[in-house]
């Protein structure tokens, strides 16, 4: 934590080792949520993982190379994050921005590292944008997306009787994307939209929304955000007796940080998809106890441990091609598998998609858990290849481009 610190002033740098010879020198920005909805799951603790990347890669195919970190807060606004990257490219010679928390931030970041020739790493986001219409050839989504999370949801949900939906939606890109796909996949396997209703962001009282999805008469509510505002409309859900009088309640997509916030008394019963849990494996719990020694004593959300595994492979391809520039560093992290302590044999697909498998978990019951940070039970493994919107869909150009060469 002695080096962490400086790093959470916007605009600071600060070198990590001494450099070498022809060795590349490379700037690292992490753009997040500091204080806001998103804080929790993002935030420092997605700072603490970038500089565990960059000790790690130091400690081995960056051994002599001169690396640097900084980072900032977005405030979940576009203008914020757009004019935060500008200055950074612009001025400070950042070479990559990881993390990029909030669709609307990632969006306006992705035009802006294309027009710049830069690197942008999403594992915040969650807009499929990023992989379809608005792809870049230097842009790399990491960790989850709307499609992630919807699809095995709306399957295990339907399949155990949940056909009729209601959704409780934030109102922007994030919220819109996650119940358009996840209307898509309930209507593909049978089911019912019946209803829906758009929040703003960081909405305190979800009362009159969920007035609204109990008079739907739904079988399922589903919760299309995510943060506090998650946290929020799971606990008023309790109250107002949603899952008591009969009705599902779906959390489409839930961190680690939101059920700690909950508490299991109030999350108990949950689904979710996930991208990474510390208690997954050996080598899951190994990383997240150096993890939680360098943040607070906290464990990892699955945004935090994206940004760890896409900064160590961005500065391993940096390494192996020898240079930053974006276009031989992004063919290079192409080429290259992504195998870490987060993600295993994954790879990368023509329109920046991350490929990996996901997790179907359900929280535990309290007599269930077996001491602190011990929440949830994995269900099922979705596999690589069914957890993503097929690459024969996407309306990305460099899906088109790439079939022609």
């Amino acid at each position: 934590m002695r080096r962490l610190a400086p790093a959470l002033s916007a605009g600071v740098l600060f070198p990590l080792a001494a450099h070498a010879a022809g060795q590349p020198t490379v700037k690292i920005g992490v753009l997040t949520d500091m204080s806001g909805n998103y804080a929790s799951m993002g935030g420092a603790g997605s700072v603490a993982a970038a500089q565990m990347a960059i000790d790690d890669c130091l400690a081995a195919q960056c051994k002599g190379m001169k690396i640097s970190l900084v980072s900032a807060d977005n405030q979940n606004k576009a203008d914020v994050g757009a004019a935060r990257a500008r200055e950074w490219f612009d001025r400070d010679g950042v070479n990559a921005i990881a993390d990029l928390t909030n669709s609307a931030v990632a969006l306006a970041v992705q035009g802006i590292a294309r027009e710049k020739h830069r690197i942008a790493l999403f594992s915040g986001p969650a807009t499929t944008a990023l992989t379809n219409k608005e792809c870049s050839p230097t842009g790399f989504h990491w960790m989850f997306d709307t499609y992630s999370q919807s699809v095995a949801a709306a399957k295990a949900t339907v399949a155990n009787g949940g056909k009729s939906w209601y959704f409780i939606t934030v109102d922007y890109a994030f919220g819109h994307a996650l119940e358009a796909d996840t209307a898509k996949a309930v209507k593909a396997l049978g089911g019912t939209t019946v209803g829906s209703v758009r929040h703003p962001l960081n909405a305190p009282d979800f009362a009159s929304y969920l007035l609204q999805a109990q008079s739907s008469k739904a079988q399922v509510v589903a919760l299309a955000n995510g943060g506090q505002d998650t946290v929020n409309a799971v606990k008023q859900a309790r109250e107002f007796g949603i899952v008591a009088g009969g009705q599902r309640l779906v959390a489409l997509l839930v961190f680690l940080s939101d059920l700690r916030a909950l508490g299991l008394q109030n999350a108990q019963g949950l689904s979710y998809v996930d991208g990474f849990y510390w208690d997954y494996d050996d080598a899951s719990r190994k990383w997240s106890a150096r993890f939680e020694k360098a943040f607070r004593g906290l464990k990892p959300t699955m945004t935090q441990a994206g940004v760890y595994s896409s900064v160590l492979h961005y500065l391993r391809a940096v390494a192996a091609a020898g240079t930053t520039d974006a276009d031989k560093v992004a063919a290079q992290m192409r080429r290259m598998p992504i195998d870490d302590p987060i993600m295993r044999h994954a790879t990368i697909r023509a329109d920046g998609r991350v490929i990996h498998d996901m997790y179907l978990y359900q929280v535990k019951t309290p007599s269930e858990s077996h001491g602190d940070w011990d929440y949830s039970k994995l269900v099922s493994v979705i596999p690589a290849a069914d957890a993503f919107q097929p690459l024969a869909d996407s309306t990305c150009p460099l899906v088109q481009q790439s079939a022609r060469q």
